[in-house]
């Protein structure tokens, strides 16, 4: 895996190896990545990227919150409660040298606790798939206030999510196995 855009493509992430397929450990490929980014930067949704608080939930290795870092992101905070994830986490944003601009919270994503700090812009969601855990993440994140007012969403599915009435869906797209979905969040919807 590597970094496909901005100041840092080309950067070569830790190896995965045999993953954790307990913990789902499924990282994003690098083809579906760049059409993520892509969609994000030149699907007429302006820059969602440029100075953007960036929220990665079921993080994985961190290749979306440093893809979103290396093309114009401000910080980005990753939340992630499997062992063999943050190991690769930490590995990956030590190669980055991303430390200064990106947290990790070593927890599950379905139960945040109330956030301390202003409400994220972009926020990258890919749980498990076929398990209804980005329904529950969702309204996990609105409770706890971690997403702000017309905060983009980019929810990967293996089928479509059932969207909570604060997110409009304003695109979805099929990369393989991956359903991508972008939404917005209002908190006037719910």
């Amino acid at each position: 895996m590597r970094i496909v855009g901005g100041r840092m493509r080309g950067l070569k992430l830790a190896e995965v190896g045999a993953g954790d397929p307990a913990a789902h450990l499924r990282p994003t490929s690098d083809r579906v990545r760049e059409a993520i980014f892509n969609l994000l930067v030149n699907g007429g949704h302006g820059n969602p990227l440029a100075g953007a608080r960036v929220l990665d939930l079921f993080a994985g290795t961190g290749a979306m919150a440093l893809e979103a870092l290396s093309r114009g992101a401000s910080e980005a905070t990753l939340v992630e409660s499997g062992r063999a994830a943050q190991a690769l986490i930490r590995r990956n944003l030590t190669l980055a040298r991303a430390e200064d601009c990106a947290t990790l919270l070593p927890r599950d994503a379905t139960r945040l606790p109330p956030c301390t700090g202003p409400g994220f812009d972009l926020v990258f969601l890919d749980p498990p798939y076929a398990r209804s855990m980005g329904e529950a993440t969702i309204g996990s994140a609105v409770a706890g206030h971690w997403i702000a007012d017309n905060a983009l969403i980019v929810w990967e599915e293996s089928v479509a999510p059932a969207i909570p009435a604060a997110l409009r869906q304003i695109d979805q797209r099929r990369y393989g196995d991956t359903l991508v979905t972008l939404a917005r969040y209002n908190p006037a919807n719910d």
